[in-house]
């Protein structure tokens, strides 16, 4: 059967992902102490996009990330990359397939092997797949230390000897060695200062242009994610509360978990005219051990009913592209 233009269009489809890790295990009666920290996730990232998942730490959006890339185990539900099905891949099918997957860490200071000099950092994708020749690898790796940034002659440094952004323009290029069509982006400048933290998220934005690269980004920074995404999902313990492109999201937010994170952006106005209300969010998020029933926000929610602490709400379509997992959200919008 030939594939749709749409289908075509979609480099990764996960569906109804669950990741849960046991901490106590069960016995004489007791039933065993799990976390769900990813709980039905289903969503579908576009060639040449940026899919990005935001929301308030501990939500699950790194575990989100760690599952795609196939360094967390799936409890259950699939992703799908061009079609693969990659939770049966396994052994040297799993590692000749992660060239075309790579990642870019939060911690640039932890996540460069200190031993190493940068070039050798770089390289070592390149080596350990088996991808060109020797003068191949080398000729390759100074254009990458060019394009992210750095001196050729730098390669022969330490990570110690490099800055924050310079050795998250390090790991930037590792991800780049392997010539991947997916990168995910976790926290990739959460470490770093707000001016370092733009000519690392222009760079991103340049190299994906040039490479056609495709980003899946985590952030729970949303100014972050405005300024990144095309399409974007937004987190709360474990599930996706809402998402829409990003236009849709910010301008027209449906979920009251997501209009509480917008109101808490500092805007000019809100700065100015003091015209923007914060809604404040009550309490804590609930533990993912045991989340509640119904609806996971309804403990935090203002406009909670009967119906959202029994009956869990379905992601269901608001709009056209435009996701809302709520009770009082219909076709017409939010329903006071």
């Amino acid at each position: 059967m030939t594939k749709t233009l749409d289908q075509e269009n979609i480099l990764l489809k996960a569906k109804d992902l669950n990741v849960y890790f046991t901490l106590k295990k069960g016995g004489f009666g007791r039933a065993p102490v799990v976390v769900r920290a990813v709980d039905g996730l289903s969503f579908t990232v576009r060639r040449g996009s940026t899919y990005g998942i935001v929301g308030e730490s501990g939500c699950g959006k790194s575990t989100t990330a760690m599952a795609v890339m196939r360094l967390a185990p799936l409890t259950s539900g699939s992703i799908e990359f061009e079609g693969i099905e990659l939770s049966s891949l396994t052994g040297a099918g799993l590692r000749n397939f992660r060239r075309n997957l790579q990642i870019i860490f939060q911690d640039p200071y932890s996540s460069l092997d200190p031993r190493r000099r940068a070039g050798n950092i770089v390289r070592e994708p390149l080596d350990r797949m088996g991808i060109g020749s020797k003068k191949e690898r080398e000729e390759w790796i100074t254009e990458l230390f060019q394009r992210v940034g750095l001196r050729p002659e730098q390669a022969q440094l330490f990570p110690h000897q490099f800055s924050g952004g310079q050795r998250q323009r390090i790991g930037i290029a590792r991800a780049l060695s392997s010539r991947p069509k997916l990168i995910v982006c976790d926290e990739p400048v959460s470490a770093l200062d707000v001016a370092i933290q733009a000519q690392i998220l222009n760079l991103l934005m340049e190299l994906q242009k040039e490479f056609g690269l495709t980003y899946l980004f985590i952030s729970h920074d949303l100014g972050v994610i405005k300024y990144m995404c095309d399409d974007i999902s937004v987190m709360y313990l474990g599930r996706i509360m809402e998402e829409a492109d990003r236009i849709a999201l910010f301008v027209r937010p449906q979920h009251p978990y997501t209009k509480a994170l917008l109101s808490a952006v500092p805007s000019i106005d809100s700065i100015i005219h003091g015209v923007k209300k914060r809604i404040k969010l009550e309490g804590d998020p609930p533990s993912p051990i045991s989340p509640p029933s119904g609806c996971v926000f309804h403990t935090r929610c203002s406009y909670a009913v009967s119906r959202c602490r029994r009956e869990m709400p379905q992601l269901n379509i608001y709009q056209p592209g435009h996701r809302v997992a709520c009770h009082r959200v219909d076709k017409n919008g939010f329903q006071v």
